[in-house]
């Protein structure tokens, strides 16, 4: 960064702070909870009230990170948490009246540095290797998930289908209250409606940088939950809740711009990508093994990655239809900005930080590398054989946490794209889900067991 970049920062930080500090005395601000993730992207933090804010917002403040998931090297325990004043924001489900902000918080070493376990650290480096080719890394993602009764009666909230538009729907009402409240919140969304299965809902939101919608979607979660919460309802955005339901994904589209030009776009190519649109793909497509573990970090993420629930199974891409790991989704053509890559393996319980990062990883190496993008398959791989698979380059995704671990594991990608820190808390960390997964006793096996042998 030159100096003239340095100074700039400073004064738009100045400029954050000072409309935080504003923002907190119109609203009656009395607690800001400070917000950060763990290593699987699940929402920690803290609070501190009115008093203590400017001073935090200046030298952040510490905290015991050795408690909290893949924060903290061995030996370590102090640190900080230094609050990002641009994600300033009023929670609007909380009382006006002795009202409560949150704050977006970068970590960082008690010398000052940047945590390099810190998530919002580990996706902000890897926008910086885009940078230095000119490069800004744009998503749009797809949000599915579940609105069930309670945690403890999970029975769908509705009986809607897909595209539904019941106006006594009760799922609906809870979208659209979430949908103004995520718009309060400074969160734009493009799309929203009910999904294929009981109790599905999809939200779209609208695309912005890749660390702005990473907290975006942390935040999303959260007032999804707040507002069922407040109905007496539930939501989970676990990967695949019921058998008999499709799964809950997170689509993401995506696109590279340089300045404000589309770097995907090429008026004189006949499909109109570029060639670095298809150097994205393919390094998106060669590496998918890899970053699944990533973007599908649950044990049951892989009930989910499976023939006959709209998810993908295979590396692949497509230029139109559903079958497809990676597609090219319709676009204007007088509309340069509308063309787009869309990943489809992400669900929507990913660690969004993470699952970004590896897939603009991916996505990179492809140009860097200059890969070859193969032919668009013009059918579902499922429906191939293993041989014309083979013939046309497809190979499958992992089809198990266990089996995405062990390639993860000996992956240079995400070694040099999260960090060998990351990474090992990571592995070190799905290992023992994987393990206790594997001795537990299922329903499944009581069901069919039982009484049978």
């Amino acid at each position: 960064m030159t100096q003239a970049q340095e100074t700039k920062q400073r004064d738009t930080n100045e400029e954050a702070i000072r409309f935080a500090l504003f923002s907190a005395h119109e609203h009656d601000v009395r607690f800001i909870r400070l917000w950060f993730t763990d290593i699987l992207g699940t929402l920690k933090g803290f609070a501190i009230t009115i008093d203590e804010l400017e001073g935090v917002l200046r030298t952040g403040a510490s905290f015991d990170g050795a408690s909290i998931e893949g924060l903290a090297r061995e030996g370590e325990s102090d640190m900080v948490a230094m609050p990002d004043p641009s994600t300033w924001q009023i929670l609007p489900w909380r009382p006006r009246e002795n009202s409560v902000a949150r704050l977006f918080c970068d970590i960082r070493t008690v010398s000052g540095e940047p945590a390099d376990t810190d998530n919002r650290e580990v996706l902000r480096r890897v926008l910086r290797r885009a940078g230095e080719m000119s490069l800004t890394y744009y998503v749009a993602p797809e949000l599915e998930y579940f609105h069930l009764r309670s945690s403890d009666d999970p029975r769908p909230y509705d009986s809607g289908g897909y595209f539904d538009q019941s106006s006594d729907n009760a799922g609906a009402d809870l979208r659209r209250q979430t949908v103004l409240s995520l718009e309060e919140m400074g969160i734009p969304v493009k799309h929203s409606h009910h999904e294929v299965s009981d109790g599905q809902h999809e939200i779209d939101l609208r695309h912005t940088n890749a660390l702005t919608m990473a907290d975006s979607i942390i935040t999303f979660k959260v007032v999804v939950k707040e507002i069922a919460s407040q109905s007496g309802g539930y939501v989970t955005f676990m990967p695949r809740p019921f058998t008999q339901s499709n799964g809950s994904g997170m689509h993401t589209h995506m696109s590279l711009f340089k300045g404000d030009k589309n770097a995907f776009f090429d008026s004189d190519s006949p499909d109109n990508l570029s060639v670095t649109a298809r150097q994205f793909m393919a390094g998106l497509i060669r590496h998918a093994p890899e970053i699944t573990a990533i973007t599908n970090q649950w044990v049951n993420s892989y009930k989910r990655l499976v023939p006959g629930v709209e998810a993908p199974v295979y590396a692949n891409y497509t230029a139109g239809n559903q079958a497809g790991l990676v597609r090219i989704p319709a676009y204007r053509v007088d509309k340069e900005d509308s063309i787009r890559i869309e990943y489809r393996a992400p669900d929507s319980a990913c660690n969004p930080y993470l699952a970004y990062a590896a897939i603009l990883g991916a996505g990179l190496e492809g140009i860097e590398n200059e890969y070859e993008l193969a032919e668009p398959l013009t059918r579902d791989p499922a429906g191939m054989s293993a041989s014309e698979r083979q013939a046309h380059g497809v190979v499958q995704l992992p089809d198990s946490l266990d089996s995405a671990l062990r390639i993860a594991g000996d992956s240079e990608l995400l070694n040099k794209t999260l960090g060998p820190a990351v990474m090992q808390s990571f592995l070190r960390n799905k290992r023992l889900e994987w393990a206790e997964y594997s001795r537990t006793v299922t329903d499944y096996e009581i069901s069919r067991y039982l009484k049978l042998l």
